[in-house]
This record gives structure tokens, sequence and C-alpha cells, in this order.
């Protein structure tokens, strides 16, 4: 996860038809967080994680893109669009990278009616 205050700057190749002739220009890219809220819906362990992209290319609703920097996780360009489905962290390679961060009005809290002890399932 990177701040939402840096540019992650990439290079795209595009195609341009100059005087009959189609050339490749390599041209700068910048790709900025969307600074809406400050959402996470998941947590990287950089720890563990090894920027191998599985995350980005199985995400239904493309919220993360690849980290420009080799062996980082990925960077979260959209996290208002996560639907937490979890295909990001079911299908990572490395147990423990990726946690879902569920917002605070989707974590359900149980009470006790006879202690009043408030408690979650796991």
């Amino acid at each position: 996860m990177t701040s939402g205050n840096r540019l992650k700057k990439t290079t795209k190749p595009t195609v341009t038809l100059n005087k009959g002739r189609i050339t490749m220009v390599k041209k700068k890219v910048y790709a900025t967080p969307n600074r809406t809220t400050p959402n996470r819906p998941v947590i990287f362990n950089p720890d563990i994680c090894d920027g191998c992209n599985m995350c980005v290319n199985v995400c239904q609703v493309d919220v993360f893109i690849p980290n420009p920097e080799k062996g980082k996780p990925p960077i979260i360009l959209f996290p208002d669009e996560c639907w937490y489905g979890g295909c990001c962290v079911g299908h990572c390679p490395k147990p423990g990278a990726i946690k879902l961060n569920h917002p605070l009005q989707q974590r359900v809290r149980w009470k006790r009616k006879a202690t009043g002890e408030h408690f979650r399932v796991k």
C-alpha cells in the first residue's frame, strides 16, 4: 500500500502514425490513488508479499494496479470500488500476505443477553 500523497510513474508504449509510418513512443503515465476517503479494503504485509500481482489479475473490479517497483505489494488505486469479495485473498499464493479489512459497518458483533459480553465470531 502506498500513501495517497505519492504519484506512481510508469511508462506505457503507445502507437502513433506519423506520415504513414507506425512508430512506438514511450509515454509517461501517472497513476494517483482515489482520495475520496481513507478507506483501506485490504492490508498487505510487505514482509510476506513478493509482488506476484496475482491479486491484480483476479480482482473483479480492478481495485489494484501493479507496483512499478518489483517485489513490492500492488497499489490500491480505487479503494472505494472494492466489493469485499475476498478473491484477492483467496487466490494469493502467499498465505498471510493480504488481509481483508471490512468496514466498521460490516463487522458484526454479538452480545450475550445473560452476561452483556460483546464478542465476534472469527
